[in-house]
């Protein structure tokens, strides 16, 4: 039997263990360098859809509907609106009968709009006519429902990037936790404030600005 004593060709040889070191830490350094190059991508990325936002107006949104229509926020001058992130399968659902009740009763002075999103557990799967379907049977909602859109993260709707950052909306920044947050603007397009999901529509801290 032939044993191979060339330190050479052992694994264990030190030099080779100290090339292996090298090449994984040359290997981590460019996994680090292409992270952080994807990180200032997407940093300048938010920062390009900030500064094409500046100087708006909650009246310059225009949506799209829930059935494939448009919602222009201008045309709610001189009333209050209250803007909800909702979902169809989330434990405040509900809340959509407690903003039907409100849109109902100051109907003369307040729009109600919901945005369908996805973006809280997975609780809003279903498409458009879905969402429409359910809200109708379930709540007879009929506040404007615009077409499902993303309220966090790369994809954030512009609306709900000028609502959630001070820079935009000049009152404060926001950071929706969950389904049902709710954004309240004045008559003439301020944001008030904001509620998050356990503030009822109907609770007394929206309802004072609507009395």
């Amino acid at each position: 039997m032939h044993l191979n004593f060339n330190c050479r060709n052992n694994r264990g040889n030190p030099a080779n263990k100290i090339v292996l070191m090298k090449k994984f830490f040359l290997l981590l350094l460019s996994l680090i360098a292409f992270f952080n190059s994807c990180a200032q991508k997407k940093s300048e990325l938010s920062k390009a859809k900030t500064k094409e936002l500046m100087g708006k107006t909650i009246y310059d949104f225009k949506v799209e509907s829930l059935d494939g229509k448009e919602i222009d926020f201008a045309d709610f001058k001189g009333k209050k609106i209250l803007i909800v992130n909702t979902a169809s399968e989330c434990g405040f659902t509900p809340q959509y009968a407690d903003l039907e009740k409100v849109y109902e009763e100051y109907k003369d002075k307040l729009v109600v709009v919901g945005f369908p999103a996805n973006n809280f557990g997975g609780q809003e799967p279903g498409t458009n006519t879905e969402i429409g379907a359910f809200c109708q049977k379930n709540y007879g909602v009929t506040f404007p429902l615009a077409a499902k859109v993303s309220v966090k993260g790369d994809d954030t709707a512009p609306i709900f990037k000028y609502l959630t950052e001070k820079e935009l909306n000049g009152v404060k920044n926001t950071t929706i936790l969950w389904n049902f947050t709710k954004f309240l603007i004045d008559e003439n397009g301020k944001l008030v404030d904001t509620f998050v999901s356990t503030t009822k529509p109907t609770d007394e801290a929206i309802t004072k600005y609507l009395k």
